[in-house]
């Protein structure tokens, strides 16, 4: 019994002493940086958990299109919509001055995209004309929060669409998560506790095709990881100030094991490639952290 017991001790120790140099190494990346980071890393067979700033009520910009995708899939699954379903493009939802791959694939506009195509642009390349087109489909913001309240999903607002967030700098403030949420919201729709399976599987394809934010979470990771993603990205004010450079996702692990992990860096004065960088550098020590 005493064996069993001191196994389990030195066990617990030496988990103890990787966790702790686990936080050292985030520390040391995030030191003296102008910027709050919010983190949050969940191992889903292990139970591990490491949480910094993880209780602040961050801007989300583009990562809140994960939870947009998930109410139209809601919807999809209870026959209120259709991927299948075609919508007319054109200039009254094709805007200019927003990022917009969709707008560059029809220039002048469409009669029959399919809302799968839009979702599709929405997540994988974070297209704002087409979240505004889901939410608009959707009835409104409140359609996803009430989605969201309706799961447990707690310390997650969305009140504004993209439109709306680039004509008022302030309005970001007002579509926020907590990194634990993003966290958490991930473990649920990763247990199918979120979305039917099938719309489940349809949106960590998605989200596994993601291309943008490239030097972010996957920049150190091991080519051909799988990565289920979102990110987001708000630039910069006048005044040099960042409000969000943001990425969730759910990673697989060599031995088939997966972890989620959201990071938000928010109220930067540090450059672009700053910030990009400090997201960068924390995956790669989580992806140690797993890999021991």
């Amino acid at each position: 019994m005493k064996k069993i017991i001191l196994f389990f001790l030195l066990i617990s120790g030496v988990i103890f002493a990787q966790q702790s140099v686990l936080e050292q190494k985030i520390n040391s990346i995030t030191k003296d940086k102008n910027a709050t980071v919010g983190i949050s890393v969940l191992g889903f067979e292990n139970g591990f958990r490491f949480n910094k700033n993880s209780d602040k009520k961050l801007p989300m910009q583009s990562v809140f299109k994960f939870h947009i995708a998930a109410a139209v899939l809601d919807y999809v699954e209870k026959g209120k919509l259709s991927l299948d379903q075609k919508i007319a493009l054109n200039k009254s939802n094709l805007h200019e001055n927003t990022w917009s791959p969709l707008r560059e694939k029809y220039p002048n506009g469409n009669e029959g995209v399919t809302l799968g195509e839009i979702l599709e642009f929405t997540v994988a390349k974070s297209d704002n004309n087409g979240c505004d087109i889901m939410l608009k489909l959707l009835g409104g913001t409140k359609t996803v929060q009430n989605f969201m309240n309706s799961n447990g999903v707690k310390n997650f607002q969305i009140k504004f669409n993209e439109e709306e967030m680039h004509k008022d700098w302030n309005v970001q403030y007002e579509n926020y998560s907590t990194t634990q949420s993003a966290m958490d919201v991930l473990k649920k729709f990763y247990d199918g506790k979120l979305l039917s399976k099938k719309q489940t599987d349809y949106l960590m394809q998605v989200m596994l095709s993601t291309s943008t934010g490239m030097n972010k979470i996957v920049e150190q990771l091991p080519k051909n990881t799988p990565v289920a993603r979102k990110t987001g990205a708000s630039g910069k004010n006048d005044a040099g100030l960042t409000g969000a450079e943001n990425e969730i996702a759910i990673i697989t692990l060599p031995n088939g094991k997966h972890y989620a992990i959201a990071l938000f860096v928010s109220n930067s004065t540090e450059s672009d490639a700053t910030n990009c960088k400090m997201i960068s550098d924390i995956s790669k020590a989580v992806w140690d952290y797993f890999n021991k």
